[in-house]
């Protein structure tokens, strides 16, 4: 495994406040917490983001987007740094729909890394991780290789 010094290591909340702009500062993607190979992020609620207009419920996409985004930093985490890298394949499987005005939490985790491929599982929840709203599981890969 790729290991750095103190002073680079990939820290999840330091990226999500300077270096992940764009798509996941657009959905309004936060830090929650996070240990040596998962990370939690968490999509609070926006009328912007309702795939419903009728009941409330916001849509799959950003939903996606946080898991993808999730796992991915999961990876870096493990290896504990930065590696550009490709998701290969994402897997969702939704199981029931977000709750209207709920603040949505994904955990994303990175069980095994080869020499170029990442595998990766995680779920999203509305407030209770006994009740997800989706489960995922896939790979990244990093061209230049992660080991």
């Amino acid at each position: 495994m790729t290991t750095t010094t103190d002073a680079f290591r990939f820290d999840p909340a330091r990226f999500l406040r300077n270096g992940a702009g764009g798509h996941g500062r657009l959905l309004g993607l936060d830090y929650h917490a996070h240990g040596a190979d998962w990370v939690e992020l968490q999509l609070p609620y926006s009328t912007d983001q309702i795939g419903e207009s009728e009941t409330g419920v916001i849509a799959s996409g950003p939903i996606l987007s946080m898991m993808d985004m999730a796992t991915s930093m999961a990876v870096w985490l493990k290896l504990n740094a930065f590696r550009p890298h490709a998701t290969l394949d994402l897997r969702v499987d939704y199981l029931r729909p977000a709750t209207p005005g709920k603040t949505v939490v994904g955990r994303g985790e990175c069980y095994r890394i080869s020499r170029s491929i990442a595998f990766v599982r995680g779920q999203a929840h509305d407030g209770d991780p006994d009740d997800p709203l989706a489960h995922v599981a896939g790979t990244f890969m990093a061209p230049e290789g992660y080991l």
